[in-house]
This record gives structure tokens, sequence and C-alpha cells, in this order.
């Protein structure tokens, strides 16, 4: 399958961005009351800006020039009240944006995380981890000022600006006409700029996911870059990435910072025209000094809007690929899902039969990875799984789980097709371990709790005892509540082997699935875990993956997995007297022992 790794560019899904900013915006209707409670406060606040400039021009025009001194106080006295409240409500509507802008990003978020974790294999297969986080968290926190500013900004500026234009043509069309002359070279500026500019910031989200994954990688392998003294190799693709990520950065920015250098040229030039029109062509005889002082603030307050909705529109050119990246994850859909028909699964006994089962990825339609495979496996029965890399192994196991789906035929659990059966249901009675012994932060007794939710200590000391963990786990300073680090970090090898057997056996699962889950240990561990493994092994429906031959002697029978089905079945010792396939593997493994 295509892997996408931190040294490419994601592929982006084109939307139309009025559609993305209409469903980016939807989440502000959960809030409706409070945004309603926060649009009269902006009118309020509007209103008395607007009525400031006739202020000004009634104190001079009506009240200082007729030396009316006791009306010009009750004036001002009228006009610090008004602003002083407008300050008050100003504080009152960003707390109250503020809080609806926080609990939205939470609520994106959580809908993001919730909706990755219903997504199949596939979807995390085919792309690093650090590029799904740089969504999760990055592309997430820069939509908090399109969202806020959205009703902060849009609405009031853009009523600001209509109300302005009308108050002018009322006061005077003439003065009007040339303080907004400029604003056709506006528009044309804006215009050409977005068209170039949304292109950029697509590039640079990338550049950021790439170096996002990278460090997410890097850090993951440290051990190993130091046990090989790759420092020096990787500080150079770090490098290159970051100048990658910076080179992206400037050139977005830089056609972004000309959005303001147009405003500014636009605001000199109708500034230029308003005071040109109304002292040289007009006259101070047509034009009072109140309503040429008055004009001046009034374009001002027209072209102040219009610098901050070309900064908001700034904004959503720059973050509106953020949103884009978020609601392409979310629109993605998972191949593996509960349909209405499914019900769900009864306490099951673990007979599993493949009907003429084949699977291939769906990017790669004409690759078969197995081809109509057929078995049967009596409740109880431990299956061993060997054959060459890449034989489809791992992809029988994932078919059982249904972590993928047959692309032919059936797989049935107690006579039931697994894809007619919930999802959960279905693997709650699996158990599952992998080479990759994963475990969480948090003490010991979490960690094998994390198998049952909610198991008791009794439960959990059960499960411990049965697959020889109590021993080395009591041994230790805090026994069952030890903090473990990171990854397990602290433990050695076999002792987080014996942890995740633990966590699979509190679980108490029908059907067990062992993927390589000794392949990652010495010979030596092997055998402190032996016994927690035929532990794990009784009494249930079991499937093992296993590269070394001597740990699956013992198995009822072993499949031998190549091109795209079982070459060879049976026991152990009629294997080696046919002398085929396995033969010929074991032979060549115990012979370089």
């Amino acid at each position: 399958m295509p892997i996408n790794s931190f040294r490419e560019d994601e592929k982006s899904t084109e939307t139309g961005k009025l559609k993305t900013l209409l469903r980016l915006f939807s989440y502000l209707l959960v809030y409706k009351k409070r945004i309603v409670a926060v649009l009269f406060i902006m009118l309020f606040c509007v209103g008395v800006n607007l009525l400031n400039p006739l202020i000004i021009e009634a104190a001079i025009d009506d009240y200082i020039a007729v030396s009316d001194f006791q009306g010009l106080l009750r004036l001002i006295a009228v006009g610090l009240v008004l602003n002083m409240i407008m300050v008050l409500l100003v504080r009152l509507r960003m707390n109250i944006m503020n809080e609806i802008c926080n609990r939205i990003l939470v609520t994106i978020r959580q809908e993001l995380y919730t909706h990755i974790q219903t997504l199949d294999f596939h979807f995390f297969d085919s792309r690093p981890t650090g590029k799904i986080l740089s969504r999760i968290i990055g592309d997430i926190n820069s939509l908090k000022d399109v969202l806020g500013n959205c009703v902060t900004t849009l609405i009031p500026d853009f009523i600001t600006i209509c109300s302005v234009v009308i108050i002018m043509i009322w006061k005077n069309p003439a003065l009007t006409l040339a303080a907004l002359c400029s604003t056709p070279l506006m528009a044309i500026g804006m215009w050409l700029i977005q068209v170039y500019s949304h292109k950029r910031w697509q590039i640079f989200r990338k550049k950021a996911a790439n170096l996002n994954a990278f460090v997410h990688e890097d850090l993951s392998g440290m051990r190993i870059i130091q046990s090989f003294t790759a420092e020096e190799e990787t500080n150079q693709t770090f490098h290159q990435l970051v100048e990658e990520h910076r080179g992206a950065f400037k050139r977005a920015v830089r056609l972004n910072d000309s959005f303001g250098s147009i405003i500014d040229l636009c605001w000199g030039i109708g500034s230029v025209a308003l005071y040109y029109t109304g002292i040289v062509i007009l006259g101070v005889d047509v034009v009072s000094v109140g309503t040429l002082i008055a004009f001046g603030t009034y374009i001002n307050m027209f072209w102040q809007p219009i610098m901050n909705l070309s900064n908001f529109y700034n904004q959503l050119i720059t973050n509106i690929a953020a949103a884009e990246r978020i609601f392409e994850v979310l629109d993605t859909p998972s191949e593996i899902t509960d349909d209405k028909a499914t019900h769900e699964m009864s306490a099951i006994r673990g007979e599993v039969t493949f009907d003429k089962v084949s699977f291939a990825y769906s990017d790669a339609p004409d690759v078969k990875v197995l081809e109509r495979v057929s078995f049967d496996i009596k409740p109880g029965e431990t299956i061993a799984l060997v054959g060459p890399t890449g034989a489809g192994k791992t992809t029988i196991v994932n078919l059982i789980s249904r972590f993928y789906n047959a692309t032919e035929g059936r797989v049935l659990i107690d006579g039931q097709d697994v894809q007619e059966v919930t999802i959960e249901s279905l693997r709650s009675q699996m158990g599952i371990m992998t080479q990759d012994n994963f475990l969480f932060t948090g003490t010991i007794k979490e960690n094998i709790a994390y198998g049952k939710i909610g198991a008791t200590d009794e439960e959990i000391i059960t499960a411990a005892k049965a697959v020889g963990a109590h021993d080395f786990i009591m041994k230790l300073e805090k026994g069952y509540d030890t903090e473990l680090q990171e990854r397990g970090g602290g433990l050695s090898v076999g002792q987080k082997q014996l942890l995740a057997f633990a966590r699979t056996f509190v679980s108490m699962p029908r059907i067990l699935i062992l993927d390589e889950a000794t392949s990652s240990i010495d010979t030596a561990t092997e055998l402190l875990v032996q016994k927690g493994i035929e532990n794990l092994l009784k009494g249930r429906t079991s499937f093992v993956i296993a590269h070394r031959l001597s740990t699956i002697q013992k198995a009822d029978r072993i499949f031998y997995i190549d091109q795209g089905g079982i070459l060879e079945e049976g026991t152990a010792r009629e294997l080696l007297e046919k002398k085929g396939a396995y033969y010929e593997l074991y032979m060549h493994q115990f012979d370089t022992i």
C-alpha cells in the first residue's frame, strides 16, 4: 500500500472555501443564545462609535462656536457615560467569545479524536503518527481566532462600514464619493492576493505536518539514532525540513503582508481626496469645520474596519487550509463499521471458519494477499501460522478480529459472519498480543486492568499470577501501584511481556491471537514467559504467529502460509515427515542455531 512519509507532502482534497467556512461556523449555532447576546452588545458599541463623530461635530458647530459651555459639558458627560459603558461591554463580549471559542475547539478536537479511533488500520498504516497529531493539535488550535473574529469582527465591522457610508452620503454625497474613490483599487488587490495566498498556506500546513512527523519518529527512535551515532544525519534531515517549513511560511506571509500595504495606500488616497475636495473644490464656505472633522473621523471609521476585515480575511486564508485538513479526516470513512443489520455477538465457543476468503488492500485491489483460503478450527485448538514475511499470516488474524474486511468469501465464528455482528461485541471476546508490548504511562495495576475496564484488584492479581508476573511485581517497591515510565521504560523485555500477558489474560478472551508475541525476547527470557503462554492458551482457540519454530511444536496444527494460501497443514511431526516447505524452514532454522 502507498505510504506517505515525512519526506513528502500529503495530498490535499480540494473543497470549496465557502463550504468549509459554513461548516466551521455551524459550530457556533450551538451557542446561539450567547451569540445573540454578543450581537446586541456589539450593536450598542457600534452605535456609540457611530455617534462619537456626530458628538464632536455638534460640540464644535453647535456649542463651541456659540460659546455654550454648559451645553458642551452636558454633551461631554453624555459621551463619557456612553463610552464607559461601551468599554465594559467590550470586555464582557471578549470573555463570552473566548469561552465559546474554547468550547468549540474542545468539541472539534473530541470529534476528530473520536472519529480517528473508528478508522481502520489502513488509515494509520499509510501515514506517520506525527501527521495525524498535527491535525489534532496544531490545525485545530489555529481555528480559534477565526471562530472568535467571525462574530466580533466580521459582523460589527460590516455593520460599521455600511452605517458609515449611509451617514456620509446623508451628510455630503460629494465628500463621500471623494473619500471612497480608492475602494475599487482595494477590491482588485485583495482578490488577486487571495487567489495565490490560499495555495501557499496549504503548502505551509503540509510542511508543518512533515516536520511534526519527523520529530515524532526521531524522538521515538532516539535510542537507535544514538546507538548508530546517526545524530549528524538526523540533524541534517531536521535542518532541511525546518528550512522547507520556514521557506513556506515566509512565502505565505510575504504575500499576506501586502494586504496591509494595499489598505494603507487606499486609505491615504481617500484621505487626500477628501480634504482636497472639501477645502479646494467645494471650499470652506460650503463645508463647515465640524463637518470636515466629522468626515475625517468617519473615513477613519470606514478604513479601520476595512483593515480589520482584511486582517480577518487574512486569517481565513491562513487557517482555512487547517479547517480543510481537519474536515478531510472527519470525512474519511472507515472501511470497518457496524451497519444497521449488525447484532450483538453472544458468548462464543471459539469455532473459526474461513470460507473461500480472499483479501486485497483497497488501494491495490489487483494484488491478492490471500486467495480463496478455507479452513475450520475447532473450539480450543491452537493453530500456528508460519511462512515467509509478507505471506499473509498477520492478514489472516486481522480478518478474524475484523481489522480488515474480506474482499471475497466469509469469516465465521461459531457460524456467525463477523461482518454481521458489532465490532465491540466481537473484539471484546478476543485477546490480541503483538511483538510490540506497548505499556501506557500509569501504574502496573492500571495497565493490567486495561484489558478489562473495571477489573477488580482480585481479578488483576489472579491474572498476574496465572502468567507468572505476580512475583516480580511484588518485588517492586510499590508493587501493583508502581508507576511505569513511557512505554514501560525501566522494566526488562521479559517483564513487559508478562504484563502484556496479564493484560490479555484478565479479559478472559475466548479467541487468542499471538502475533510474533515472543520475537523481541531472547531464548532465556522466553523460557521465563513460556508458562505464561501455556496458561494463556489453555481452553482457548488460539492463533500463534511465530518465526521461532521451537515455540509452536505443541500446536494442534501448523499452517504454512505462502503464495496467498495454506501451502501445508498438519502437526509438527506430520509436516516434518512430508519434507516440504515446513521441513526446509525447520532444517534451515535449526541448522543455523
